[in-house]
Parts: C-alpha cells; sequence; structure tokens
C-alpha cells in the first residue's frame, strides 16, 4: 500500500461526517417505528410534558422500548428531554415536521421512503454487475406509501397555490372544466389534490403499478371526489384518451425507461393549446453544484430506485433524479414540443411548462 500523507485536522473532519452520517442512517428505523405507531402524534401537543410510562398508557406501546426510543430521539434532536422532570416534550417546530402529515415536508414519510429502499441493496448491488434494472412494483410496499407521505405534504402545500397559477391560462381552464390526466400518479395524491381544488374538471390519474391504483382508488373514495376522479392501470406511453387540456407528470418522469416517447405520447393527446406540467426534483445543469445536502438526498435515491426503476423498461435511457433542465428540455423538445420553461420553483422541485 501506497504511503499516506495523511492531515490530522481533515481525518477528524471527515470521521466527524461519518459518526453523523451513521447517526442519521440507523436514526433512521427508530422514526419509522415512531410513524408507524403513532408516537410522534401521541406526543403532538407542543411543550407537553410526557414519560415513557405516559407514553405506553396513551399507545399501547411497551415502555422500556419507549424509554429507548424517547432517548435516540432527543439525541437526535426531533424530542427534547426536560431533565429536571424526568419527561420528554416536543417544541413547536418538531411537532410541525414529525407529527403532522399537513407540514409541507412530512419528515417521518422521507424515512420511511429511505428505509423501504435500503432493503432493495442487495439486489441493486448485483444489477451494477449486470446492468439490468429493478422495476418500480418490485421494491418493498413500504416504499409506496413512504413516497405519498413524503411528496403529499408538498403537493398539498404548492400546487394549488403557486405551482398551477406558474403556469399560462391552466387555472381558468380548471376552474371552468378541463379534462386532465395525471400521469404516474401512484396513490393519487396529486391528483385528488387537484379535484378537491376544481370540482368542475375531470381528472384521470394513470400508473402502471396496478396496486398503486387500488389505493388511489380507495382514496379517492375517502376523500368524495371519486364521482370526478377515476384511476386506471396504464403506463407513460399508452395511457388512453385524448383531446386533454392538461396532463401532469409528478416526480416521474426521470423514473421512465423511453422520457422521449412519453413526451410524444403526451404531445399527441393533448389539444392543440393544452399544457404539459412537468415536476421534477430540484437540480441545475452542473453536477458539481448539485453536489449539496439536496442533491444527496436526490443523488441517493436515483442510484437505488430511480435509475434502476428507468433501466428496468424499454429504452433505459436513465435519465437520473437530478437530470437538470437542460437534460429535461432535451426530452421534452425531441417528443416533438416546441417549447420548454421553468414556470417556477421550490428548493426541492422545479416545475416545467411544456406547450404543443
Amino acid at each position: 500500500m501506497t504511503a499516506l500523507n495523511i492531515n490530522e485536522s481533515k481525518l477528524n473532519e471527515l470521521l466527524g461526517k461519518f459518526v453523523s452520517d451513521l447517526g442519521a442512517a440507523i436514526s433512521a428505523g427508530p422514526i419509522v417505528i415512531g410513524e408507524k405507531l403513532g408516537l410522534y402524534k401521541a406526543m403532538a401537543t407542543p411543550n407537553e410534558r410526557i414519560t415513557a410510562s405516559q407514553l405506553a398508557a396513551r399507545t399501547g406501546a411497551n415502555e422500556r422500548y419507549l424509554l429507548e426510543w424517547l432517548n435516540a430521539n432527543a439525541a437526535s434532536g426531533y424530542i427534547c428531554y426536560d431533565a429536571e422532570a424526568e419527561s420528554y416534550y416536543m417544541t413547536d417546530e418538531q411537532s410541525f415536521i414529525m407529527a403532522s402529515d399537513e407540514s409541507p415536508v412530512h419528515v417521518p414519510g422521507a424515512f420511511l421512503l429511505a428505509v423501504a429502499a435500503l432493503r432493495s441493496v442487495p439486489t441493486v448491488a448485483e444489477r451494477f454487475k449486470t446492468g439490468e434494472g429493478l422495476g418500480w412494483h418490485e421494491h418493498d410496499s413500504d416504499l409506496f406509501c413512504g413516497t405519498e407521505l413524503f411528496f403529499r405534504p408538498g403537493y398539498n402545500a404548492h400546487l394549488i397555490k403557486e405551482w398551477i397559477p406558474a403556469l399560462d391560462g391552466v387555472e381558468a381552464k380548471l376552474r371552468s372544466g378541463a379534462k386532465v390526466a395525471d400521469v404516474g400518479c401512484g396513490f393519487g395524491a396529486s391528483t385528488i389534490i387537484m379535484a378537491e381544488a376544481y370540482p368542475a374538471s375531470e381528472f384521470t390519474g394513470f400508473d402502471y403499478h396496478s396496486g398503486s391504483i387500488d389505493k388511489a382508488r380507495e382514496r379517492a373514495k375517502a376523500a368524495g371526489v371519486d364521482d370526478r376522479v377515476k384511476f386506471e392501470v396504464a403506463a407513460s406511453k399508452d395511457f388512453p384518451g385524448t383531446e386533454y387540456d392538461f396532463v401532469t407528470f409528478f416526480d416521474c418522469l426521470h423514473d421512465m425507461g423511453d422520457p422521449v416517447g412519453a413526451a410524444a405520447h403526451v404531445k399527441r393527446s393533448l389539444k392543440e393549446d393544452g399544457t404539459w406540467m412537468i415536476v421534477e426534483p430540484f437540480a441545475t445543469d452542473s453536477r458539481q453544484q448539485n453536489h449539496n445536502p439536496v442533491g444527496r438526498v436526490f443523488y441517493s435515491a436515483s442510484t437505488i430506485i430511480c435509475t434502476p426503476a428507468s433501466r428496468a423498461q424499454e429504452v433505459g435511457l436513465g435519465l437520473g433524479a437530478q437530470a437538470g433542465e437542460a437534460r429535461l428540455r432535451e426530452v421534452v423538445l425531441q417528443g416533438g414540443f416546441s417549447e420548454l420553461r421553468r414556470a417556477t420553483e421550490t428548493p426541492f422541485n422545479l416545475i416545467l411548462e411544456a406547450r404543443p
């Protein structure tokens, strides 16, 4: 082994990063447990002190396990410990991100997604050797639940108030009555949110994953919008219908094996004055500029989920979750669209508007 010239200060900095990352990785387990058992919601009243015994009585969980869970979360900073009272509590901010499904970022949902994705690591490691893909449907079912829990709060916060109003003339069409296709809809969160906001319009959600479509139908019925929303099993290149006023792709174009083919099919399905809204993970066109905390999340997810999903399909282009606007523009224009513009953005999303 070649002799190394170790800078002790840089080494300690790197080891500090390791400890932080290892703590973040292993803490995903307790966070998912808290989500599944409703522990955060049981502590949701801000600044209310509670002991492990009281939390056990409130939730039915075992007191000894809860004590360890409480300390794990206190060490992570997701709850607080009152040493004098020997009890635990959540601040307003902690309650907002850990216990509220309606917050713009539901943190436990993101960890559920991550833990589910990590279950596929042994399989993905083998596919690294062969270049084969791993389909969305091949993942643990918690990935589907975690994806909805992670993305739905952001759609709730931004879709109706910001994203659709940023599009040219779309909001007026939706208010008066439009025909809408939501492709890659998953559990139907985005479709249902739009249907609730625009009761004069008709919505169809499409996804190739039949299990997600079954769940979407349940969600639409529970939300009371099943009279104007339907869900069908269909892929991005063959979903039925024409003369759509509005077609939406939420965080899914980069997962498709043939995004150019999908774009071409969208163009054929739209009216001449129709609009295609593409919501994609935020990224710049520079790989180096994406080497930041948000890019780290998306590149890591793309390694395990998005790129393998694309490579499991025909063409297998593998755009990846950090494709960037320029690469997405190439795909959209190759699909036959005449223009693409960035309508708006968030720290986590690019919202693009394509016109025939």
